[in-house]
């Protein structure tokens, strides 16, 4: 165990997510923003496509009121998790300084899909699935996170059901990212866009981006107007260092603990053995009741409490053994 020791700032790599509905402006923000990741990098983005919606992105749009340059970046048009992951577990990052993923949410509704086993009787997945169909998912969000290069997510905004326990009905008391519920919490920085409608018909509609969560404190409760590079991502990159913190996937972290808790079975084990072995030693060799019920009484709840429930029971099998005989 390598204990506990000063704080400091092990990210070189901002991670982002945004959510919204349709038309907010997430697929353009995220592109804006990896646009300005990957020319502060000097390296290419990774755009994963799950709907084909940088087809315009990608090529030059003279009418085109924001950016109607084209944007450049590589991209794969897919929604299977497996192969998401394979791809850009396959980036070089000396070459790839930035991965997109638009939508998380197609890819928690494919990853949910490739489940082939029995449903309950209402139709939905049993609970004692869920460990395994969310496996590959995750281990690709663990993997984003550890990742040297910058990452963004998009997700579709879903509603929030929760029952009223005064009227009796389900209400709608919020919005989220539509994705596996564990995702928004993933980022550093997670992003809501909204797209407000002009009072005038002749205004062009403005995209707002709202900052529900931002770990480093700088944009934190914000909200920015037609959002770009320079408003959400450039004032962090000074916070940036070289090293990016590296954490250990649940199946890591679950190696670890099985080999520690096997460790401190082996170890109970051979303690409960030991006192099995002393106390039933004393109990034979007590040469009166009066000695033994002495020793019946430093037999302890907290002492059998450390021992295992076998040698607990040999225990007092040995005691009450040896009490029918003195008697």
């Amino acid at each position: 165990m390598a204990g506990f020791r000063k704080a400091k700032a092990e990210q070189a790599a901002l991670k982002l997510g945004f959510y919204g509905p349709p038309g907010s402006g997430k697929s353009l923000t995220a592109l804006l923003c990896a646009e300005g990741l990957a020319a502060a990098s000097g390296k290419r983005i990774a755009y994963v496509d799950t709907e084909r919606g940088t087809d315009f992105y990608c090529q030059s749009v003279p009418t085109r009121n924001i950016h109607p340059n084209a944007f450049d970046f590589d991209a794969i048009y897919t929604r299977s998790v497996t192969e998401v992951s394979d791809e850009i577990r396959a980036l070089d990052p000396a070459v790839y300084g930035v991965v997109v993923i638009d939508s998380m949410t197609h890819i928690w509704e494919a990853t949910m899909a490739a489940f082939n086993g029995k449903k309950t009787a209402a139709g939905t997945i049993p609970f004692h699935a869920w460990g395994k169909i969310k496996k590959p998912y995750k281990d690709l969000m663990a993997f984003l996170i550890s990742s040297p290069m910058h990452f963004i997510i998009c997700g579709r905004q879903g509603v929030v059901y929760e029952d009223n326990e005064e009227t009796g009905q389900t209400e709608a008391v919020g919005v989220k990212m539509k994705a596996e519920g564990e995702t928004p919490y993933e980022p550093h920085i997670l992003i809501r866009m909204e797209v407000t409608r002009p009072k005038k018909t002749m205004e062009n509609a403005d995209h707002v981006a709202y900052v529900e969560k931002d770990r480093t404190g700088v944009l934190s409760g914000r909200s920015f107007v037609n959002p770009t590079f320079d408003s959400l991502c450039a004032p962090l990159m000074g916070l940036l260092g070289g090293q990016q913190a590296q954490m250990p996937t649940g199946d890591e972290a679950a190696a670890v603990d099985a080999e520690r808790l096997a460790i401190i079975e082996t170890e109970r084990a051979e303690e409960s053995e030991r006192q099995l072995r002393e106390i039933k030693a004393r109990i034979d060799l007590a040469p009166t009741l009066a000695e033994l019920k002495l020793i019946g009484k430093q037999i302890t709840p907290q002492l059998k409490a450390r021992m295992l429930p076998e040698n607990v029971a040999a225990l007092r099998e040995a005691y009450l053994e040896r009490e029918s005989r003195m008697k």
